[in-house]
């Protein structure tokens, strides 16, 4: 789990990912060799944030391609809640990932001392994950066959 908020004073002012510590380097590489990612953001003025946006411009341009990515965002109303398809997923298109067709928002109000409490999000959340698991298999079974067909070449 990557949490950029402790990454923030580390990734200020970098505009190169050689001018970047270790420390964010190495967050930068598990991203990049995940065999999926959850990726969820606050939303800022109706978008994700600055910080989430600039760690992503750190991670390689081919480094997500046919990763499957779960979108989920938070926000203090329903007013935000568009934000998965009119910001997050346009973002991993341009990383040719393959983002999930089910997103999860959440409100304030769904949760109770940082716990998830409503029902019907806890159910979409776990519809979402359902979901993905064939899309991960699917995906596990490819590098499984890649790499068989690389070690008979």
């Amino acid at each position: 789990m990557v949490e950029l908020g402790q990454l923030a004073p580390q990734l200020a002012g970098a505009v190169w990912r050689s001018q970047l510590p270790d420390a964010v380097e190495q967050e930068l590489a598990e991203v990049e060799k995940a065999d999926v990612l959850v990726v969820v953001t606050p939303v800022f003025r109706g978008a994700y944030t600055g910080l989430f946006k600039h760690f992503f411009d750190f991670i390689h341009q081919d480094a997500l391609i046919d990763k499957p990515v779960l979108l989920a965002a938070t926000g203090g109303s329903q007013r935000h809640a568009l934000v998965i398809d009119h910001q997050l997923r346009p973002l991993f298109s341009f990383f040719q990932a393959r983002t999930l067709p089910l997103g999860v928002y959440a409100t304030d109000q769904d949760f109770v001392d940082y716990r998830l409490q409503s029902e019907t999000l806890i159910q979409r959340t776990q519809l979402a994950v359902q979901r993905a698991l064939p899309l991960i298999e699917l995906g596990c079974h490819a590098s499984l066959a890649s790499a068989e067909e690389m070690a008979a070449a």
